[in-house]
């Protein structure tokens, strides 16, 4: 089993969606990934911090799912990263309420000794500076993922670069990937971002599915139709660690296994979404998994005479 080391958040998040809202809750992009990638029985370690308020039993539910909390500090005297935000009625668009770094501020990334040889190397949404200690700490991985945003391409554009050098595969949303591009076209947006390093390109559309491109080559996935979004929080950070999680499980990071990674992706973002939070994502079994792909397989079938 490959491991990998996830970098992240670990947070309080507060949520606010035309179904309700809840008081502080386990969020961060770092448990969503983590929970994914746990799911594909990956052997994932998460670096990130919390401080004391962070209580024993949200770490505890972390372990539960067999994920690796070492390298998780706990800064006592210090509060832990909390987000808050409403969702419009179409769920597509949100206002952030509330953001606060609190220990976040001053997170100098640790990873424990016997993941430095991690094969698989997943770089949450994070600060490039602190995504790249984490990259100058794991021993020659064998594939490293970024996720990143267009906050750190306002703010913080030529660290970003730096990191993305130096990874096998970049995550980001349509609206990102023209951004970092400048091109309209997700197709030549694509062609440039792999020509600042990445081999891979992965662009998520959100309801609309993922784009994988690869050289001249393209993989489009659908998302699964919903009755109901009832929280899309932490959906693309839930794809995200489906997608590492699964090619950590098979070890093969082939374009032609990777097509089969967005999938396994897919799935678990579905979850994602039916509850607040990263409640779903903690109740989900490896029975739920299959049916639904089974309900991807049959989403995509088709025949022509």
């Amino acid at each position: 089993m490959n491991k990998i080391v996830i970098v992240g958040t670990v947070a309080f998040d507060a949520i606010e969606t035309p179904f309700g809202k809840t008081d502080k809750i386990l969020g961060g992009a770092a448990s969503y990934i983590g929970l994914s990638a746990a799911n594909c029985s990956a052997d994932a370690a998460i670096v990130s911090v919390v401080g004391g308020d962070f209580p024993q039993s949200d770490i505890a539910i972390l372990e539960s799912r067999g994920l690796n909390t070492e390298g998780l500090e706990v800064v006592e005297d210090g509060k832990t990263f909390f987000w808050s935000g409403k969702y419009h009625n179409d769920m597509n668009s949100r206002d952030t309420l509330i953001t606060e770094l609190n220990v976040l501020e001053n997170f100098n990334p640790v990873v424990p000794d016997q993941y430095k040889e991690a094969q698989i190397l997943m770089l949450g949404n994070l600060h490039p500076v602190v995504q790249m200690s984490v990259v100058n700490q794991v021993q020659n991985p064998e594939l490293i993922i970024l996720d990143t945003m267009n906050f750190w391409m306002d703010c913080a554009l030529s660290e970003l670069l730096q990191v993305i050098t130096k990874v096998n595969v970049i995550t980001i949303n349509d609206e990102e990937a023209r951004q970092l591009s400048g091109e309209y076209s997700l197709v030549v947006a694509a062609q440039k971002i792999m020509e600042m390093g990445p081999e891979f390109v992965v662009i998520k559309k959100g309801e609309h599915g993922a784009l994988l491109f690869h050289k001249d080559e393209i993989f489009s996935a659908p998302a699964l139709p919903l009755a109901e979004v009832f929280d899309p929080t932490g959906a693309g950070d839930t794809f995200a660690g489906g997608f590492a999680g699964y090619l950590a499980k098979t070890g093969d990071f082939s374009y032609e296994n990777m097509k089969a990674a967005i999938i396994y992706g897919s799935v678990l973002a579905s979850f994602c979404v039916e509850k607040f939070g990263t409640e779903r994502m903690i109740q989900v079994t490896k029975k739920d998994i299959n049916q639904r792909l089974e309900q991807f397989k049959n989403l995509t079938q088709f025949t022509i005479n």
